[in-house]
């Protein structure tokens, strides 16, 4: 959760381009899941059921797909 929480407070920063949502599910590493939801300087982070895959959302203008890709990563 942690990780995920540095990541939704980069997207403020306006390195990636113009983040208006950015939501998804990821796995965290004792098998639970992580669910987040993000817009302009407020974001939620909670833990879910499991999903079949992880899945990702990011809503913008002047995306920077190369660097969100690396954030995410």
């Amino acid at each position: 959760m942690e990780r995920i929480e540095s990541i939704l407070t980069a997207l403020d920063s306006g390195e990636y381009g113009n983040i208006l949502r950015a939501k998804g599910m990821v796995p965290a590493e004792d098998g639970t899941w992580i669910y987040y939801d993000y817009v302009p300087m407020e974001h939620d982070i909670r833990s879910g059921k499991p999903e079949v895959t992880g899945k990702l959302c990011v809503i913008g203008a002047e995306l920077k797909e190369d660097k969100l890709e690396e954030l995410f990563r």
